[in-house]
Parts: structure tokens; C-alpha cells; sequence
């Protein structure tokens, strides 16, 4: 089953079940995945798709810091549990020393040897990892091993 259909018997599921933030957050992601189709003029693949997520993904964990900082507890909470729900639909995330590793592997791969090739392993690297961790983690890990 593809990532559309899962979504779509995920929302039957979730009306049935009458939970209320799952529903609203899949249907934002599904309203998400149609904008992208429309604007794209093509039918979206699971790689899109997880695209799409990732992009909503990120968009969460930036309301959810200014949220915080706002002092919007009520606000924080929503967020949370709609991160938890897209989380659900993003492949299993790497942990920091296996990001390291492919980060090394790829630094080697490309002859990188100072932050001016910054952007060439950043081009090989983020096909690696896409969906799997945070660009902004894996771009910290990247300059930490540049300089």
C-alpha cells in the first residue's frame, strides 16, 4: 500500500475512531499532497510524498519553537500531537552516529577537504538520508567535519 492509500484509510480510520487531531492533521497533509500536485501538474510518488512530509514535518517543529517562546502552551500541545501524526509516515529516523558515519562516508566519497565544498557534499549527501534526518542536523554535522 502506497503512502496516499495508507493516508486515506488512516483518515477513514480516524473519522471512525473520532479522533479529531489525527483527522485534521492528515487531511492538512493530504491537502498539502494535492497543492503539490497541482502546482507540479503530475501525480504525486511515495518520494514526493515524503517530500510533502518532510516539508509539513518542519513547519510543526518551527510553530512549535515560537510557540514556546510565545508562551502558548495550548498551542505547544496541538503541535506535538500533530508531529507525533506525521512521524507516523516518515521512515524510521537515523540516529546521530549513523548519520555521522554516512556524513564521513560521503565527505570521503566527494574529496571534500574544507567548508568550500560544503554544498558539493550536501548535493551527494541529502539523496542519502532523505526523509531518514533533519536537513538542519545534517548540515551542522557536516560543518563540524569540514572545519
Amino acid at each position: 500500500m502506497g503512502l496516499a492509500e495508507r493516508l486515506e484509510a488512516d483518515m477513514k480510520q480516524a473519522m471512525k475512531d473520532r479522533d479529531k487531531i489525527r483527522l485534521s492533521t492528515i487531511r492538512m497533509i493530504r491537502t498539502a499532497i494535492k497543492n503539490a500536485e497541482i502546482d507540479q501538474r503530475k501525480t504525486m510518488t511515495d518520494d514526493d510524498i515524503l517530500a510533502v512530509l518532510n516539508r509539513e514535518l518542519k513547519q510543526r517543529r518551527d510553530s512549535l519553537q515560537a510557540f514556546k517562546d510565545a508562551g502558548r502552551s495550548d498551542l505547544v500541545d496541538q503541535v506535538e500531537q500533530e508531529i507525533k501524526v506525521l512521524q507516523d509516515y516518515l521512515p524510521a529516523q537515523l540516529d546521530e552516529n549513523e548519520l555521522r558515519e554516512i556524513v564521513l562516508a560521503t565527505i570521503a566519497e566527494v574529496g571534500a577537504s574544507s567548508k568550500k565544498d560544503m554544498g558539493k557534499v550536501m548535493g551527494a549527501l541529502m539523496p542519502k538520508v532523505q526523509g531518514r534526518a533533519d536537513g538542519k542536523l545534517v548540515n551542522q554535522l557536516v560543518q563540524a567535519h569540514l572545519s
